[in-house]
């Protein structure tokens, strides 16, 4: 345990609004939701249902036509809607189902009594089927995942570390749902053929070790793993690179090193559908931030929108300055409030404007080198902007910027306050669509 990451920062924390609060059920279900056909790495699934249709909690409503996850209904009710709305995908196909508040399950959830007979291909079938998805951010579909793990990893990590300021969801998860993280982490690793799996939470959450531990126990097969406190440590690179010591080449992934990183929220999904058959319809999320009156853990249904969360949290108490999803550091804006919870949100943010750093209008570069020392990526910031500005695409690619993981240290610790994430976010957007284009070109040719 004496490998260390590259680069990183010591942010603020603020998790004390929420640290000591327990998940709650919603007080109040939402009256419609909207689910998007895109809450997942992959292409859109195609909706499965039509206006008018009945629909009950976790019955299929979208279908994968390619890489991707099965959608499954959220609350039992009525579709209102099957049309374009705006998510944090932007403006997509979604099913929108007025809420019967009867909560009716569909027939296919029941509780499975052979799980230690099961194959890990049989597991890897399961999670398919329940539409699992990475849900400490990225989304990816786990299924693909596992699949792509199998013969091929020696070290498996749930990944506890939840290391971005304010969030505190998977914090509670650990302590209030310990059997299911220590049990996904088991059936995660039977479906990949390992024999262990590693918890990896970082020292800042003792109590979640202590629960992980009792909950572990002597039986194997789960170790559980203190991680001294630094950002971004819950990014899989390296925290594969702090725990095995092993660096993920650029371009590459983790299986290229013999890694499996899964969020242990994801694991609590998977042992949930694996034992009980449930979809991955619901999920533990924190309201916070100083604009909000009532900070706090909520467990609620995927498609919420923003704006019943935030009149549960008892609404603002201060003119928020942005409103995010996620974290400050990661998080992206959620610039409609009519925008629906997906999958893969961990956290609605609602920042004062005291909360948000000042930034420089002239936001001039004083190459004082800040952002290439915490770069865990060990890229070059400031010369990655200034190819950007300048549009030169080609110098960016030799600069690796595919390569960043936008962690926001380089903004975070930039004293002329730039916001170089962003810049670098619209450069490898620009880059793909480059790519794109180059592909169909070449395509058409042939």
């Amino acid at each position: 345990m004496s490998n260390k990451f590259f680069g990183g920062v010591h942010p603020a924390e603020h998790k004390d609004l929420t640290e000591h609060k327990a998940t709650v059920p919603l007080a109040e279900a939402p009256a419609q939701v909207v689910i998007p056909m895109v809450m997942h790495v992959g292409a859109p699934c195609k909706p499965v249902v039509v206006v008018g249709d009945q629909v009950k909690v976790g019955q299929l409503i979208g279908e994968t036509t390619g890489l991707g996850a099965p959608i499954h209904a959220s609350v039992s009710g009525t579709v209102k809607a099957v049309e374009p709305r705006l998510c944090g995908y932007g403006n997509v196909m979604s099913v929108v189902i007025d809420n019967d508040f009867k909560d009716t399950e569909d027939e296919s959830i029941k509780t499975r009594d052979n799980v230690g007979g099961l194959s890990g291909a049989e597991i890897i079938e399961i999670v398919k089927n329940a539409g699992i998805v990475g849900m400490g951010g990225a989304g990816f579909p786990t299924h693909v995942k596992l699949s792509g793990a199998v013969g091929k990893v020696d070290t498996l990590i749930l990944n506890g570390a939840e290391c971005e300021p304010y969030i505190t969801a998977d914090h509670r998860l650990m302590l209030e749902r310990g059997e299911a993280v220590v049990g996904g982490a088991r059936l995660l690793a039977k479906a990949v053929g390992l024999q262990e799996a590693i918890i990896a939470v970082e020292e800042n959450k003792p109590d979640a070790i202590e629960n992980l531990k009792k909950v572990a126990g002597a039986e194997g097969g789960v170790r559980v793993e203190g991680l001294k406190v630094r950002y971004p440590q819950g990014a899989e690179k390296q925290l594969i690179q702090r725990l095995t010591g092993r660096q993920v080449p650029p371009g590459k992934l983790p299986a290229d090193v013999k890694c499996l990183v899964c969020n242990v929220a994801t694991a609590a999904a998977v042992y949930d559908a694996v034992t009980q058959g449930r979809p991955l319809t619901k999920r533990s999320l924190t309201l916070t931030g100083g604009a909000l009156s009532e900070p706090m853990n909520v467990e609620a249904p995927v498609g919420t929108p923003l704006s019943h969360l935030i009149k549960l949290a008892g609404g603002f108490k201060a003119d928020p300055d942005r409103v995010l999803f996620g974290g400050p550091m990661m998080g992206t804006a959620a610039y409609d409030l009519d925008m629906p919870m997906l999958k893969n949100t961990n956290c609605v943010l609602s920042m004062t404007k005291d909360e948000v750093a000042a930034v420089d209008p002239a936001q001039t570069c004083i190459r004082c080198g800040k952002c290439v020392e915490v770069c865990p990526m060990k890229l070059t910031p400031l010369f990655m902007r200034a190819n950007a500005n300048k549009n030169n695409w080609d110098a960016l690619e030799e600069l690796h910027v595919m390569d960043c993981i936008e962690c926001g240290c380089c903004s975070y610790i930039c004293p002329a306050r730039i916001p170089l994430v962003q810049t670098f976010r619209m450069a490898k957007t620009e880059l793909r669509k480059q790519a794109a284009a180059k592909k169909a070109k070449e395509g058409g040719k042939a």
